[in-house]
């Protein structure tokens, strides 16, 4: 099965998002915390693997770019 050129787009943005999230995890300071986001991060992305309609897709793709930077500033106050 070929993508289209949209699908392909959404695919890679997704990839891309999964990718950030786990590289955010590495930077939580305690094992026990990174181990359960890395295990939620993975759960979440598998479970959704299936899904075809567009704006469903293209809302989970927002929901978890939300969820990233709130992780991120989080980690960000946790430095400081």
């Amino acid at each position: 099965t070929s993508l289209s050129p949209s699908q392909f787009l959404r695919r890679q943005q997704v990839l891309q998002l999964y990718r950030k999230i786990l590289r955010a995890i590495r930077e939580v300071p305690v094992e026990a915390d990174r181990q359960y986001l890395k295990d939620w991060t993975r759960e979440e992305f598998r479970r959704n693997k299936g899904a075809t309609e567009e704006d469903a897709i293209r809302m989970m793709i927002t929901q978890g770019n939300m969820q990233l930077q709130e992780l991120q500033r989080t980690l960000k106050l946790a430095k400081s």
